[in-house]
């Protein structure tokens, strides 16, 4: 819950954004119309202090941003720049009702992404992340390997609100448009090196040329290298009295650094642009991401199961938590004995010794052809034909410590096939339509290794749980979609668009011993008896069995605005979205291997966009409803369905009204002086909860307030409140260029630690719940005269504040540990950079 402080905070943030926005507005609507410019252009000689124009492309075409009746955020490449972005979850730090974060270590290489609180936070390809991502009109389906570094980007396009009939498969929340520089043959490029703390090391680097008449080519690539800021200790070491033996030595037994980078990247695009009316882009791309694992922190630890205690018999308990910037983990489970509590028969079964690796790593590749074809002045048909492929690996100790709590390898291999086709017809002067078909088909193959030795029914142990489960998951989806734009007036303009999905989804499932041949009796007691695929009188068996799911979906789009000057737009529109169902993809018993439904949005939304002042001042506003059913959360303990143990369960677990405010001010009040600031407030109100996902009967979505405050009041991608305020100022030097200081605020509120409200007082309420948090960046960049060569000195999180990025509660489902992730601390860079 927000503090008094933090709500003063806020409303102080809000009040001061909009007192200058309508101070600076209320003469304005007698000014002349803005003129067109393309993004990244420079204005004109006596308009350096104007906004410049955004040309955006999500509704197929080209539009200015300000013309198109949708709330999106649209950053430049030269503005990310300025604010210190290198990667795709630092966008999020100034666009309002955005969660972007890397995910925990417990995921591996992937992020967490919301919009207005709806996205995904969990990589298991049984998910649908929720909010799309795309990279030149491509989709990328998965969290995994999703935090792309900034390189060469023209622009990011945030699409906030259900995106059902625009870039639509599973864009519930919004969608996020990465669009690339593209090779014009005009030559030139830029070559930029950076060195900070810890020595980092960035190298980004990129060049335009001409192949032949009518052939461009553009290449650019990226180098990162940074050492971590969360040390690992040998716990044996740093504490010899405790008996727990020591794989390391030294004074300080520091073993590695979690929270390093290690990242390169390459991208090339080759361009045929002979006319006007064929324009052909092929674009190949590589990324290789290698570094330990993700910086985390033990807050608390508490369990009794004597199958969790460290080779020399001691309890995990609080001995563990390291301190702020350290924890104690290992790769790996010494061998062991079972200790049986519920089935004394298994008491004394020898437990395995398991191993991994201290790095995560992601290796990727895609290839893609955009082809954009004229077939008359008003017809023009797109083509848009991707292949992508992926492997990704990690290990995970959930306890942060040496104990025997509980650890896991994982393994993803992944690849991904679309065609997208969309035909755009000019009807005339009144009218443009869109029509489009679209078609997928992916495939991840997840390999994991668990050993869960926490695995108890209250204080006592049930059965040992090592396992390997090497699960194909193959998804396919296919849609037709269409949209009518129609300008009944100079001043009104209607759009209307349909998108009709059929997705379909195949999980199948294996649970082995750690020989990887025979069928864990735990897991899969039908299948351990009877085989692999068995159906038959004895039951079900989990491994070999695979759960489908099909569903199809109508979703629509109508909206109208209005001009009601050159400097004023307002817009309604209606919406829907969807995020398709699946199965839980880790049952820990046959009875969990349970379907679970879509969830739906239907969103109404009003929206006022305006450019002011001559067009110094541009302050977007936007006000929504969002009507949702059927929720999908992960229970971490569910005895409802299949009796007690670990549990991950994907139900739909109820609906909710949710209601939200943003707004964007960009102005350039005097010469030279630049500030761009937003805000958000969004209220969550769950209107009704599945009892059974809150453990109880089965039974219709009860209003209860009982039952509903069973919940957490948000859901774990929501931040109720956001704001960034950002200021620059350039100052010219004359023959020895300009020298331009910049200072970035922003606030984000906290975030709940689980999908189940926590008990007051319990650990999960002290330690399991991300607190609000203020970071503030700064940056000094000199430009020489002829504008091609800078020096930028940045410092990020300036005032060094501790915080958390997340938190991972596992005292849900029986583990007793709760760890967190904290931000980086503050950190220092030098920026040289020269253009060609």
């Amino acid at each position: 819950m927000a503090t008094k402080h933090t709500r003063l905070v806020s409303l102080f943030a809000a009040g001061s954004i909009c007192a200058v926005a309508f101070t600076l507005a209320s003469p304005a609507l007698a000014q002349g119309a803005p003129q067109a410019q393309a993004e990244g252009g420079s204005n004109q000689a006596g308009d350096a202090n104007k906004t410049s124009e955004i040309v955006v492309t999500a509704q197929f075409r080209e539009q200015r941003l300000q013309d198109t009746p949708i709330a999106i955020t649209a950053i430049s490449g030269d503005t990310l720049e300025q604010r210190s972005a290198g990667a795709l979850t630092d966008i999020a730090n100034s666009t309002p009702s955005v969660v972007l974060r890397p995910a925990s270590a417990a995921f591996g290489n992937s992020i967490t992404a919301s919009i207005r609180g709806f996205g995904q936070i969990d990589f298991n390809p049984a998910y649908e992340p929720g909010v799309g991502l795309y990279i030149d009109d491509v989709y990328y389906p998965r969290l995994t390997g999703a935090n792309f570094d900034l390189m060469d980007v023209e622009r990011v396009e945030v699409l906030r609100g259900p995106q059902g009939t625009l870039t639509g498969r599973n864009s519930e929340g919004g969608a996020i448009r990465f669009i690339s520089r593209k090779p014009t043959g005009e030559g030139g490029g830029y070559l930029s090196a950076t060195y900070g703390i810890r020595n980092r090391v960035n190298l980004r680097a990129s060049a335009d040329f001409t192949i032949a008449k009518d052939l461009f080519a553009r290449v650019s690539g990226t180098f990162a290298d940074q050492g971590g800021f969360v040390d690992v200790i040998d716990y044996g070491c740093a504490n010899p009295s405790s008996g727990v033996p020591a794989t390391t030595g030294g004074t300080k037994c520091k073993k590695y650094k979690l929270g390093d980078v290690g990242y390169s990247a390459l991208r090339g695009i080759l361009r045929y642009n002979p006319s006007d009316r064929v324009d052909i882009m092929f674009s190949a791309d590589y990324t290789k991401d290698s570094h330990n694992n993700g910086a985390e922190v033990l807050l608390y630890a508490n369990n009794a199961n004597p199958n969790t205690r460290t080779v020399n018999g001691l309890s995990y308990d609080s001995r563990f938590i390291c301190g702020r910037w350290c924890n104690y983990t290992s790769t790996g489970q010494e061998a062991g004995a079972f200790v049986a509590g519920l089935i004394p028969p298994l008491n004394g079964l020898p437990l395995a010794a398991t191993t991994g690796q201290q790095s995560s790593d992601y290796e990727g590749w895609g290839v893609s052809g955009n082809v954009d074809l004229s077939l008359s002045d008003s017809l023009k048909l797109t083509s848009i034909t991707a292949y992508r492929g992926w492997k990704s690996s990690f290990s995970i100790d959930n306890d942060l410590s040496p104990a025997r709590v509980g650890f896991g390898n994982n393994e993803l291999t992944h690849w991904f096939w679309s065609q997208e086709l969309r035909l755009n017809a000019k009807l005339g002067e009144m009218a443009d339509a869109t029509l489009g078909g679209y078609y997928s088909d992916e495939k991840t193959t997840y390999y994991t290794l668990q050993d869960i030795r926490y695995v108890a029914a209250g204080p006592l142990p049930i059965f040992p749980l090592q396992f390997i489960g090497n699960d194909p998951v193959r998804t396919k989806s296919k849609a037709v979609f269409g949209t009518v734009i129609v300008r009944p007036t100079d001043a009104l303009t209607v759009t209307a668009g349909v998108r009709y999905t059929k997705d379909e989804k195949a999980y199948t499932f294996y649970r082995f011993n750690l020989d990887g041949k025979t069928i864990n009796p735990f897991l899969d007691a039908v299948g351990a008896a009877n085989g692999i695929g068995y159906s038959g009188p004895n039951g079900t068996a989990l491994s070999g069995r695979t759960a489908l799911f099909s569903g199809d979906r109508f979703d629509y789009r109508i909206s109208a605005d209005y001009r009601f000057s050159p400097e004023v737009l307002a817009y309604a529109t209606i919406s829907t979205g969807y995020k398709a169902g699946g199965v839980g993809p880790r049952p820990f018993n046959a009875a969990q291997a349970r379907g679970f439904g879509p969830e739906t949005l239907t969103s109404y939304e009003i929206g006022l966009k305006t450019d002011l002042l001559d067009r110094r001042v541009r302050l977007n506003l936007a006000g929504f409803f969002n009507d949702f059913k059927n929720a999908q959360l992960t229970l971490l303990s569910c005895p409802q369905f299949g009796g007690p143990g670990p549990c991950a369960l994907p139900q739909n677990a109820g609906n909710a009204e949710v209601k939200g405010v943003e707004a964007e001010l960009f102005a350039r009040p005097v010469d030279g002086f630049q500030l761009d600031a937003s805000i958000s407030y969004i209220d969550w109100k769950w209107k009704c909860v599945n009892p059974a996902v809150v453990g109880g009967a089965s039974g219709p979505c009860s209003s209860d307030p009982a039952v509903v405050g069973l919940l957490a009041q948000n859901p774990r991608g929501l931040i109720q409140t956001k704001w960034s305020v950002g200021m620059q100022y350039e100052a010219d030097l004359g023959s020895s260029g300009s020298l331009t200081p910049r200072f970035d605020i922003n606030y984000q509120s906290g975030l709940a630690g689980a999908d189940v409200a926590p008990v007051a007082g319990s650990p999960s309420a002290i330690f399991g719940q991300v607190p609000s948090f203020t970071i503030s960046n700064a940056r000094l960049t000199w430009l020489n005269e002829r504008k091609d060569v800078s020096v930028a000195l940045e410092v990020t999180n300036l005032f060094n504040k501790y915080y958390f990025l997340s938190k991972f509660d596992l005292t849900g489902a029986g583990a007793g540990a709760i760890t967190g992730q904290p931000g980086r601390p503050r950190e220092w860079g030098v920026t040289v950079k020269k253009k060609f």
